[in-house]
């Protein structure tokens, strides 16, 4: 038998642009004692092809639908109910929002026993690129698909899963950059290596979320002041602290508790909604709560996870992201000389939302942090 085994050369995670690399191995395993035969034809295991693709799986729930009725490509629809036909989305629901071309691995592969044989898949993520997400009504879901055949064998396909990030808006900081055309040239300069498209992401990334721009905010009712609120920056990377401070020290409004909520909004584009009234989809993550009766003072620091999709907008959904804020308040007490507990309180609960950015961090960070990294394996 044929053990084929496959490896990202770098982890599971990449950034849309980069390029993925994914070691493919094939070995003729030795079959256990009670099973070998003293035939010579059974030490020699081939196969007659292997090759190597890219896709996006969109699946969708009931809210969804699709123009026309029919969310299938020709393409998907004549081979995916065949066994002789290399067709990656085989045995998956939705349907390919992005496939690569097919690379072929090899052909005629013969192996003796105890022999394998590796081959380097090599592919670059287009920019255009959705990410990877799982939503509420909307599921983005990336995977290396090997497919591999013996002769007059049903084709069998070994998937490897990826995690791809997008930069939302990359493309116009990029416009921006300095052209090495219009700098002037000076021969007793050091001529400086061109940097990869990897390499400015990155630095794109890191000038986007590491402005420090305090933004103030003064939280009101109709009857007076409850906070002012500082939110240090708008713009984080996954794996960041929000961090924030809440100043109750003019506060005409009595404030007993606060809480935080790092909330994502799903909004499906209108096209593609069941009910033209359809409201968006939230989800809630990590949560701060504080009670903050007395104090002048309080703070905000709030974990951004590795695991969530930053912000990014395609034809069919926007995902947002924003902090959800309840205050709890009370009715203003009246001086005394001696201050004592209240037995029961009268409270309002007040809401408020602040839209922020949320952009990706280094994949390398995220795959460390998570452990991505896993070896599929599959028996031909």
């Amino acid at each position: 038998m044929i053990e084929v085994t496959a490896k990202l050369i770098r982890g599971a995670v990449y950034l849309a642009g980069e390029s993925v690399e994914c070691y493919i191995t094939f070995s003729n395993t030795p079959a256990p004692i009670h099973k070998r035969s003293h035939s010579n034809n059974d030490a020699l295991e081939s196969l007659a092809w292997a090759s190597a693709q890219i896709h996006c799986q969109c699946t969708t729930n009931s809210k969804v639908v699709y123009p026309g009725g029919n969310s299938y490509t020709p393409e998907e629809v004549s081979t995916s109910n065949t066994d002789t036909s290399f067709a990656p989305c085989r045995g998956e629901r939705g349907h390919v929002v992005l496939s690569t071309k097919p690379r072929i691995l090899f052909c005629d592969l013969r192996l003796s026993t105890g022999e394998s044989k590796s081959f380097l898949y090599s592919e670059v993520l287009p920019n255009e690129a959705p990410p990877s997400y799982r939503g509420q009504a909307v599921k983005y879901s990336y995977k290396i698909t090997v497919g591999m055949q013996r002769v007059n064998c049903p084709i069998k396909l070994l998937r490897v899963p990826l995690r791809v990030l997008v930069v939302n808006g990359f493309q116009d900081i990029s416009l921006s950059a300095d052209s090495e055309e219009l700098a002037p040239s000076n021969p007793f300069l050091e001529v400086q290596q061109k940097e990869s498209p990897f390499e400015l992401t990155i630095q794109a990334l890191q000038n986007l979320t590491a402005k420090r721009s305090p933004s103030f905010y003064n939280i009101t009712k109709s009857q007076g002041k409850v906070v002012r609120f500082c939110l240090f920056k708008q713009a984080y990377k996954l794996g960041e602290d929000i961090v924030g401070t809440f100043d109750f020290s003019e506060a005409t409004i009595p404030c007993v508790q606060y809480s935080v909520v790092l909330q994502s909004e799903e909004e499906i584009a209108a096209g593609y909604r069941r009910w033209t009234n359809q409201s968006s989809s939230i989800m809630s993550y990590t949560k701060y709560h504080e009670m903050c009766i007395s104090l002048k003072y309080s703070q905000l620091i709030l974990p951004i996870p590795l695991h969530i999709t930053p912000g990014f907008s395609t034809d069919l959904v926007k995902l947002q992201w924003r902090l959800h804020f309840e205050f709890v308040t009370s009715v203003p007490q009246a001086e005394t000389e001696e201050w004592h507990a209240p037995s029961t309180l009268n409270i309002e609960t007040m809401v408020w939302n602040l839209p922020i950015k949320i952009y990706p961090t280094t994949p390398h960070q995220i795959s460390h942090g998570l452990q991505t990294q896993s070896k599929p394996r599959l028996v031909v």
